[in-house]
Order: structure tokens, then sequence, then C-alpha cells
């Protein structure tokens, strides 16, 4: 997807979409067959047992379609052209669509901390490329029959915080069309597991430190459909005047998310969910974060830096899956 090699973002690779959290790392056997490539700003890898071949062209054609649709960098793709519209009613293809829906739905659950309409803040703090000044407003966009509808027309969709986790599923899901039923896909540090490891147990990842030079704090097991996503800043933040500035926004401040708040790893049912919901407790903070996450039962691992070091929180069913 559209790279620019020092602006590298969560919110700019499909938004390069992801591709500044922490990135888990997969524990893999010297003996499986890989595959990989490049997508969205960021990498692609799947691992498996006689994985077929042609698989590996099938995923490159397919993540070249996603970024076509959902890519902020390229002036052609259909976010580019939702955010030069006016206000109003706009035809958007079916995927659009969806993809919209669901990143409305997490922001009416998170209560606003997932807001696919911040991207003007993520470009005014330094990170993506969606120009304007129009103020945040998530209730302001809609998906009806008719297609999409923004009630302001300075307005602006930015999915960089799901789409790479539905493209993720996309890609587990032409791997199953495939007849592919035990494999571990890798899309720029999100995972989903198929079936199991060949050597019959549940795949394994280790969760990387967001602080620099450090060891991974965690290993996670991905028990079959499982799929795993962190936001972090340990890829794309800095520091001015003593502050830790991350490219993840808060939209409630309009500033980015402040604190001792470094990684939030989730685990879920799909990857699109464990994206967004990653994005979501992040943005939401030290303690609006926890208590999201308690409040919705999502399954994740925060990550918090102290002056000893990391403190953890652990939420959810995220428990059953530390090894």
């Amino acid at each position: 997807m559209m790279t620019r090699a020092n602006m590298i973002t969560r919110r700019a690779a499909l938004g390069l979409i992801g591709a500044a959290f922490t990135l888990p790392r997969a524990g893999l056997a010297s003996d499986l067959d890989t595959l990989g490539g490049n997508a969205f700003g960021t990498g692609w890898r799947i691992a498996g047992r006689d994985t077929p071949t042609r698989l590996g062209p099938a995923i490159e054609v397919l993540f070249a379609r996603i970024d076509a649709q959902f890519s902020p960098w390229r002036r052609d793709s259909g976010i580019s052209r939702i955010n030069a519209a006016p206000a109003g009613a706009q035809a958007v293809e079916p995927e659009i669509a969806q993809v919209t829906a669901a990143a409305l739905d997490i922001a009416r659950q998170s209560e606003g901390a997932f807001d696919p309409t911040v991207g003007p803040l993520v470009a005014q703090w330094g990170f993506g490329p969606i120009g304007g000044t129009g103020a945040p407003g998530w209730r302001g966009i809609a998906i009806a029959p008719e297609g999409l509808t923004k009630a302001r027309g300075d307005l602006t969709l930015d999915l960089c915080g799901i789409a790479k986790g539905w493209a993720l599923d996309r890609a587990a899901d032409l791997a199953r069309a495939e007849g592919v039923t035990d494999m571990l896909l890798d899309l720029g540090g999100e995972f989903v597991a198929l079936g199991t490891h060949p050597e019959g147990r549940d795949w394994r990842i280790a969760v990387e430190s967001p602080l620099p030079a450090q060891p991974p704090t965690q290993a996670l097991r991905l028990p079959p459909g499982m799929a795993v996503a962190t936001s972090g800043v340990r890829a794309q933040s800095y520091v001015l005047n003593g502050r830790l500035y991350s490219h993840i926004i808060d939209p409630e401040t309009r500033a980015p998310a402040s604190g001792r708040l470094r990684s939030v790893t989730v685990a879920a049912g799909d990857a699109m969910t464990a994206d967004a919901w990653a994005t979501a407790l992040f943005a939401a903070g030290d303690e609006g974060g926890p208590d999201l996450a308690a409040t919705r039962d999502i399954a994740a691992l925060f990550l918090f830096e102290t002056d000893d070091g990391l403190r953890q929180h652990r939420n959810g069913a995220i428990r059953d899956l530390i090894l």
C-alpha cells in the first residue's frame, strides 16, 4: 500500500493500517512452509504445512484490491472519494459499507473511544494523510440501503483502526477456500490461527515489549479460529518536551492518548474485532481502557510503563491464553 518510509503508522497503512503498534512475534518451527510479501505498508506471512503455492499470489491480489478500496494515502481509493464528497448520501462499495458499519458499532459500544472520523486529528499531530479541519463526529456517518451518508461535508472517514483486521479475515477466508485447514496468518503483527500447529498443539506467538530493546513480555496460545491484534507506541511515537506522543488519538481530548499505557493486545474470534478493540482500549487510556474491557468483557492484555519496568493488567479470557 502507499508507503511513506518515514511515516508508517497504524492509521496510515490501511492506513498503513496498523504498522505502528507493538508487533507480536510468531513462534515458528523451522520445518514449516512459509510464504510472505508486502501489503499496506507492512508485511504479511503465512506458515503451515503443505501450503499450496498458489495461495501467495492470490493473497497478493486480494490485498491489492483491498488497498484500492481503503487506503487514505491513495487519491483514487474508495475512502478518499468518500472524504472528498459533500454532505449527503453516496453510493459505496459493499466492502466499505460492511467495514464502516462495523466501525460505527465499535464506536457505539466504546462510547466513542473508537472514532473512525479522527483522521484530520491524526494528521495534525504528525501522523496520517487525511487533511482538513473538520471536527470528529462518528454519529455524523450512517450506513443505509442507499449508501453512506455524511451529515457534514467536512467529515472524513478513516478505517485504518479496523480495516487491516478485516483484510486479514479475508485472507483467512481465502486460505480456507483453498482447502487449508492448519495455518498461522500474520499481517503486520496481527494474527489469525487456522486449525493447529503441525505438532498438534495450538499456535503460539510472543507479545513484544513496547519498550525499546526489551524482550517479549508474554507468550500466547491461539486456539483454532482465534485472532489477536496489538495497539501500542513502540514503532510510531515521538517525545517532545518530555512527553510521549502516540499516533493513537483520544477523541475526547482530540490529542494523542496520554498516560502510562504503552500497549494493548486483544484476542477475539476475528481479526477485525481484535483490531478495532485494541485501538479503542488504547485510546480510552490508563483507567478507561481497563474499565471498558471489563464492561464489554474483552480479552485484553494491557502493558503500562512504570518506574520499575512494565506492569500488566489482564482482562477476561486473555488469562486463559497466556502461557
